[in-house]
This record gives C-alpha cells, structure tokens and sequence, in this order.
C-alpha cells in the first residue's frame, strides 16, 4: 500500500467485520420475526455497502496522482439501486401489505454499512442503537397502542337445514370479533347450508378456538377461515 493512502489493509478487514456485524444484529431481530429477508440478507448487505464505501475512499487515492475523487459517487448508486432490493421484501396479501418493515431494514443497513465504509464508528453505534430500539421496543409499545385487526373470511358449513346462525354469532361476538358483512347460503332440502361472515378480527383473538368453539355446535360440519382477498 502506498504511503498516501488514509487507509491501510487492516482498516479496511476492521471496517469489513464492523460491517459484518452491524448487518448481523439487524438481521436477527429481522429473522426472530420470519420476515423474508432475515439474517443473511442483512449481513451480505450490510458488508457491501461496507465494501462499496471502502472502494470509493480507495480508488481516489490509487488511481488519482493527486488523490482527488469524489467517494460520493459509488455511495449514492448503494442508496438508489437499494430501493429495487426493498421493493422485492414486500408483500400484499389482499387489502393487507406486509414487509415494509422489513425492506426499511435493509436500506438502513445499506446506509450503515456506508458510515462504517467511512469510519464514522460512533455514528454507526448510535444508529444501531436507534434501530433495535424502533424495531424492538417502539414495536411493543406501538401493539399495545394500536392493537393489529386481521381482515378474514369466516366460513361455516351446516350439516343440516334446522340452523340457527344465532349461536354462531354469539360465540364470534364474545371473542371480540366485528362482522362487517354476512351471507347465508341456503342448500338443497336436507343438504345443509354455508354460512359466510367478513369479519374484523383483532390481533389478540385466538381463531383457532373461536373455531373449535364453533365446531363444537350441535350442527356444524365444517369451519374455513380464509385471507379476504
């Protein structure tokens, strides 16, 4: 290495690891939670933003007699072409979108791999810091607040035509369920009949025993809980 250069090779494999464990810590909160992109996505990029930053400050020094460059360059081609990458970690599911959490994540790793590529280890520090704080703590206070209502499809399948919806209803309204929109579905003579209910259910209503509750019924053959899409 030239005596020029503000870097040396240990700097750099230092920042590299930095980098590597930065996008670690991200990502094994973002794994905890079974997002789609989890812990290796986080690292790998993490460490090449890391790397790119490394090679903006590098080039300058190498290429240039008078060491003059712009390490900007390479950095802001990191920021913009990250957001292809996120767009790829979200999901709609229906009238729901998931993994915008998720694709945040990784343009914040992005960015921190660029401070560590740069040297500001302090800096870097903090934003960690400020980050498994919004993912982790802000997350809980932020469910306790605004609990999570999920959009489902409740369907009930008579064996009979002697029902009566009223029990159903019952259970599905003391669980804390709100129907938003119902239809019945009358069978043939004899061949039973489906009950179909579009229903707002919060975050900390167990489904599966308000379904067994159902099915427990005299009458009920069958109960689906589906997405609304």
């Amino acid at each position: 290495m030239e005596g020029s250069l503000i870097l040396t090779e240990l700097d750099m494999l230092l920042r590299l690891c930095l980098g590597f464990l930065a996008g670690g810590i991200i990502g094994l909160e973002r794994s905890s939670r079974r997002q789609v992109a989890g812990l290796r996505t986080h690292i790998l990029i993490a460490t090449g933003s890391t790397m790119l930053m490394l090679l903006s400050i590098y080039l300058p020094h190498r290429l240039s007699p008078s060491g003059v460059g712009d390490p900007g360059r390479i950095a802001a081609q990191v920021v913009s072409g990250m957001g292809f990458l996120g767009a790829g970690a979200i999901i709609r599911l229906g009238n729901s979108i998931r993994g915008l959490t998720t694709a945040a994540s990784l343009w914040f790793v992005a960015a921190l791999g660029l401070l560590i590529g740069s040297g500001l280890f302090l800096i870097a520090g903090a934003a960690i810091a400020v980050a498994l704080f919004t993912l982790i703590i802000l997350n809980n206070i932020e469910r306790r607040m605004f609990p999570s209502e999920r959009i489902k499809m409740l369907e009930v399948s008579f064996t009979d035509s002697s029902f009566d919806t009223k029990e159903v209803l019952d259970i599905i309204k003391k669980a804390g369920i709100k129907i938003q929109s119902m239809d019945v579905n009358h069978g043939s003579k004899n061949k039973g009949a489906r009950l179909r209910l579009l229903s707002q259910i919060p975050g900390r209503v167990d489904i599966a025993q308000v379904a067994r509750g159902i099915k427990n019924l005299g009458n009920v053959g069958r109960v689906e809980i589906k997405e609304k899409y």
